[in-house]
């Protein structure tokens, strides 16, 4: 896997350190964003779920009403 060098705010790596628990910044930061994809993968599999079966309600023959 590629990877890429970025520059961040000292400030906000020590945060993610300590609410994170780990003690290397890079470990800590690479944590931080396998959980929010992570997260976006669990959303968008939620929102499939729902939506899927409001399009099958949605196909479904009406019942008339009078």
């Amino acid at each position: 896997m590629a990877k890429v060098n970025i520059s961040l705010d000292a400030e906000l790596v020590v945060e993610v350190m300590v609410l994170s628990g780990v003690g290397s910044p890079q470990d800590a930061v690479e944590a931080v964003v396998r959980d929010y994809i992570a997260r976006g993968h669990r959303t968008e599999a939620r929102t499939e779920l729902r939506d899927r079966s409001l399009r099958e309600s949605d196909a479904r023959p009406q019942d008339p009403q009078g």
